[in-house]
């Protein structure tokens, strides 16, 4: 009987030991979290980089990022949303780009850098 209740009092220690407290973090239903603006503005930034355009005006604070390829105007428009998400707009409307499109490349190297 001793014996008995040793190893049952053992078999309890060691399965409490494994256990971990695990809190999940869930938004309240209804809200957006708010995004990540900083992270972005480097993902567009280095997105611009990867497809080959020179930037030439970058200001944080409008969010607005400009530059050119093969002599055809870019911009990058960052804008927080009233429900605080982020929106991200590339315009590069004289690209002469096909196949896949300016947008497209810089759509593609844009979610390869913020992990999607």
């Amino acid at each position: 009987m001793r014996r008995l209740l040793c190893l049952s009092s053992l078999t309890c220690v060691l399965i409490g030991g494994c256990a971990y407290p695990y809190y999940p973090y869930y938004a309240p239903t209804g809200t957006t979290l708010p995004a990540d603006f900083d992270r972005s503005w480097d993902a567009a930034l280095g997105a611009l980089n990867d497809t080959g355009v020179q930037v030439t005006r970058a200001d944080r604070s409008q969010g607005r990022i400009s530059g050119s390829k093969a002599g055809a105007a870019v911009t990058v428009d960052l804008q927080q949303q009233a429900d605080k998400s982020l929106k991200v707009a590339f315009n590069a409307p004289d690209s002469k780009e096909a196949n896949p499109t300016l947008a497209e490349r810089w759509t593609s190297a844009y979610n390869r850098r913020m992990g999607r």
